[in-house]
């Protein structure tokens, strides 16, 4: 007998966008022309360039999308990938669009990308190759700090920003903001802390957030806290990692399952976090991590029994061809577009809570903002205000002990006494961005009876937001 054969579906990530955003446009009372200027990618730059690699040249392909200019600057990431073509840069510029304003980023969105795979050159080839994207964009005004601001992305990271960041150095000599042009850079270029971490804590908060909600959890068959929730992680990346490790050490989570390109590892007894990464450091793979059991199927983690699924590689993870033997009560989606529609409804029907990529992995964006406003500002985040800080708590914990004859344990005394230094404040205010927003998205999924899920509500959030700006603006009378 034959294998049935799955139905085929449209995984061209450009018409899933707004196939999404037409669905929640229906929702939203604005002029039809307003609504299709939203939608609308304002432009696109392809550039082909050649670079020298060895003795010989090599020609790459490469993009920047500018979908919104309802803010200035346009921000959104830098991906490098094989994968890389126009449709799917300019859907993540929209995605972007539409991220920066649930979550009150003052920026439109962009995305770029390069035609290559970073694994098959060595790090001098890479930096030639950065280094002449950035010249190609600076050319034709596609990078600045109150233009556009790259960021990291998949196959991309603090190094190449660095190399961005030096490069419109050189072309601006003397531009005060030059560093602005750029975030996700490090610490010692301009960077800020906790933006390494920021998109994987930023999904840990919107899963905390979501469980302050118990009325909405018990529809899931969930209760209490994160705490003993079972995950399962697809992408131990940047993403990936930094919220496997969040919800295992302070959240007390167990991850059941961790999924990358070559493979999963598997352990129903929960996976040290912290050691994996060490691990995987050390052998270059997850694979062969003691206690755990692997499978060279990437997509098995996919497919795991959990509480909490969280794919955090690339988009069209869960689709049609896999969507029936998903087994999580919630998706929380830290990369773009890993669920198409039809998996979606699948899901949605079979009664598991889709957390939607354009809220949970806006953590990188918030703390980008933070960077960038820290760049303009040239100065620390708790600089000024830390001593002081530290001063006056250690004056009410010495009158604390005084008025009890009691003394505190060191460790205690410490934790207490210890003033507000930039990382908190960061944490700080991406923890109190996403509260805000999962607030706003949940409060339109209540109020409008016909919108039963999270994506729809978030962008119809967006889609408000971006057309309150253009009509404030006058473009549209």
């Amino acid at each position: 007998m034959a294998a049935k054969r799955t139905p085929s579906e449209d995984l061209n990530l450009h018409n899933i966008v707004n196939l999404q955003f037409d669905r929640a446009a229906k929702h939203v009372k604005m002029p039809a022309g307003l609504l299709q200027q939203i939608k609308a990618c304002n432009s696109v730059y392809y550039v082909q360039f050649p670079v020298r690699i060895g003795n010989r040249y090599q020609l790459f392909e490469g993009w920047r999308a500018e979908h919104s200019q309802h803010r200035k600057p346009l921000k959104g990431g830098i991906r490098y990938s094989r994968m890389v073509n126009q449709d799917e840069v300019i859907a993540l510029a929209a995605l972007m669009t539409y991220k920066c304003a649930i979550v009150n980023v003052p920026f439109g969105g962009s995305k770029g990308g390069v035609m290559v795979s970073p694994r098959k050159y060595t790090a001098e080839a890479l930096e030639r190759i950065t280094r002449r994207f950035t010249a190609e964009l600076i050319k034709k005004n596609f990078l600045g700090p109150g233009i556009n601001v790259p960021a990291p992305d998949y196959g991309t990271g603090q190094r190449a920003m660095a190399w961005i960041a030096d490069t419109y150095g050189a072309f601006h000599p003397g531009e005060l903001d030059s560093l602005a042009c750029v975030t996700g850079k490090p610490l010692s270029q301009g960077g800020i802390r906790g933006r390494r971490e920021a998109t994987g804590r930023g999904v840990v908060y919107g899963l905390r957030e979501a469980f302050r909600h118990p009325k909405m959890m018990a529809e899931y068959g969930l209760t209490g806290s994160l705490e003993g929730k079972t995950v399962s992680v697809q992408g131990f990346g940047n993403v990936g990692f930094h919220a496997a490790n969040i919800l295992h050490v302070e959240d007390g989570a167990k991850i059941v399952a961790v999924g990358e390109w070559n493979g999963t590892i598997t352990n129903p007894d929960g996976i040290d976090v912290p050691a994996l990464g060490r691990w995987k450091k050390r052998k270059g793979t997850i694979h062969g991590f003691p206690g755990s059991t692997s499978t060279k199927k990437a997509g098995d983690c996919l497919e795991i029994p959990c509480d909490i699924l969280i794919p955090a590689a690339l988009e069209n993870q869960i689709t049609k061809a896999n969507m029936k033997r998903i087994d999580c009560r919630i998706l929380a989606e830290a990369a773009n577009g890993p669920t198409t529609p039809a998996a979606e409804a699948h899901l949605l029907k079979k009664g598991v809570l889709v957390l939607p990529d354009i809220y949970m992995n806006s953590g990188g964006v918030t703390v980008s903002y933070f960077e960038w406003t820290k760049n303009l500002s040239h100065m620390r985040y708790g600089r000024l205000s830390k001593r002081v800080d530290e001063a006056q708590r250690e004056r009410f914990v010495n009158a604390t002990e005084a008025l009890t004859s009691g003394k505190y344990p060191s460790k205690t005394r410490k934790a207490l006494v210890e003033g507000v230094g930039e990382e908190a404040l960061v944490n700080s205010g991406l923890e109190e961005t996403m509260i805000e927003a999962f607030r706003e998205i949940e409060t339109i999924r209540r109020r409008h009876r016909k919108i039963e899920d999270l994506r729809t509500a978030a962008y119809v959030c967006a889609i408000q937001k971006v057309a309150t700006s253009y009509l404030q603006m006058g473009i549209f009378p």
